[in-house]
């Protein structure tokens, strides 16, 4: 059958790139395709295997930070104190390494040095009151001076020798596929069910759509925000071990780079909302590949890092309007506080 000269699957396709256009999730699609289309015609080293897999390695490091992020997105907090976790926790796995400790005691204790970081963090804005954003700015700047000064002096910490198991993490490569990309792919899923099959799940989407409500249902809404922000660390530790697998150190300087900014980048273009209460996994991996396509791209053209910048903090300021048309702020949303 046609319509007006159109065959059904033209129609098809046509009512698929309205619908897709009637979202943010199918906006950022489409321009993720968009994107990977012109780089792919315009760059001839865009579509190699090397690119590819610098690609895909980076891509699933800042999915899984966004991961972390957006547990806590969700229920209406935020967290940029998670590079300083990551880097403080990882580099002083490290250090204690060299120190004689076995690599993997040093790893358990660069684990609980992130959790503890988490849980204090939690504990200033559920008990404390203090709003996320300004509690969580501060822990980052104390967690990132404390192990500067009292835990290692160098920015730069290499992965201890005699840890060839711990490279594989990150460079090695499981019936063809890079270890990266299924340890991002795991925890996607782990992060899916959480959120979508258990109680502690619902609980963050009811904290994210009405945080009074839920505190007055009886809902413990104190100990989830010391969770969430627990989660958050935790995720940050593992993805600063994959990245410390993949480039054999870690750098403290990622502490004063723009990545905290890329991970919101992820969590708001891919379509949650700073307003809380909604969002999935989904949308993490939209907002992750629609980013690593844009820095990839950006990065083979030899653009200028300032220029980058740029280009990022414009794309993430057009998410932030764009989501707040997309779920405007109410009575609830609106509070002092929030973020």
């Amino acid at each position: 059958m046609t319509t007006r000269g159109a065959t059904g699957s033209e129609i098809g396709s046509r009512r698929l790139v309205e619908r897709l256009l009637r979202s943010q999730e199918g906006i950022v699609f489409l321009l993720a395709l968009a994107a990977f289309v012109l780089f792919s015609a315009t760059l001839p080293s865009f579509l190699s295997a090397g690119n590819l897999l610098v690609l895909i390695r980076s891509v699933s490091i800042l999915g899984i930070l966004a991961l972390g992020m957006a547990v806590v997105v969700i229920a209406r907090g935020i967290d940029v104190s998670m590079i300083a976790v990551m880097v403080v926790s990882v580099s002083w796995a490290f250090v204690i390494t060299r120190a004689g400790y076995p690599f993997e005691v040093a790893l358990l204790i660069g684990a609980g040095f992130a959790l503890v970081a988490g849980i204090v963090i939690g504990a200033l804005i559920a008990f404390g009151e203090v709003p996320p954003i300004f509690a969580t700015l501060a822990a980052g700047s104390v967690i990132y001076g404390t192990g500067r000064t009292f835990f290692f002096t160098l920015e730069m910490q290499n992965v201890p020798p005699d840890t060839d198991w711990f490279r594989l993490i990150g460079q090695g490569n499981f019936l063809g596929i890079p270890v990266t990309i299924i340890a991002f792919g795991a925890l996607c899923i782990v992060v899916q069910v959480v959120l979508s099959r258990t109680r502690f799940g619902w609980t963050i989407y009811a904290m994210g759509n009405n945080p009074q409500a839920a505190r007055v249902t009886g809902l413990p809404t104190r100990p989830m925000i010391v969770a969430q922000y627990a989660i958050s660390a935790f995720i940050a530790y593992l993805a600063g071990l994959i990245l410390a697998s993949s480039a054999a150190a870690i750098n403290a300087r990622l502490f004063n780079s723009t990545m905290i900014y890329d991970i919101l980048l992820v969590v708001v273009l891919g379509g949650i909302g700073l307003n809380g209460g909604h969002g999935s996994v989904r949308n993490v991996i939209l907002g992750t590949v629609f980013v690593g396509i844009l820095l990839n791209g950006m990065t083979i053209l030899n653009i200028d890092y300032t220029i980058q910048n740029l280009v990022k903090g414009v794309v993430l300021l057009l998410a932030i309007v764009a989501d707040s048309l997309v779920n405007p702020r109410d009575e609830q949303t609106s509070q002092q506080g929030d973020l």
